[in-house]
């Protein structure tokens, strides 16, 4: 699990990082961008969304939910994430073409995500 200072919480933060409209797709997840830090102090907080029209089970929904993080969490272990750390939020979002696919496939799209960040 990602630790808490990581995580994007409230409603506020992620209407904001949408608004600024700065987003990326790859194989069923989109990648949305919020503002540029202006200071490299406090850590880039990251969502991870899966919307009920995506798929009508929870337990689909919450396990690609659960890879998303572990994929990141692991890229963030590594120091792996790029340019992402330049970013004051993040959010990951999984639309139905990403459900079934294992961890490897669902890792491989978040990783060519995070590099297409300039």
């Amino acid at each position: 699990m990602l630790p808490k200072e990581y995580r994007l919480k409230n409603k506020a933060a992620f209407s904001a990082t949408y608004r600024i409209k700065n987003s990326f797709y790859k194989d069923g997840i989109v990648l949305y961008a919020g503002k540029l830090k202006a200071d490299n102090e406090n850590p880039t907080r990251v969502g991870f969304v899966v919307s009920k029209k995506t798929h009508k089970r929870a337990v689909r929904r919450n396990r690609l939910k659960r890879l998303m993080r572990e994929s990141y969490r692991l890229m963030l272990k590594n120091n792996e994430t790029g340019n992402a750390q330049n970013y004051m939020s993040l959010i990951f979002v999984g639309y139905e073409k990403a459900v079934g696919k294992n961890f490897d496939e669902i890792q491989n799209s978040i990783k060519d995500l995070i590099m297409r960040l300039k």
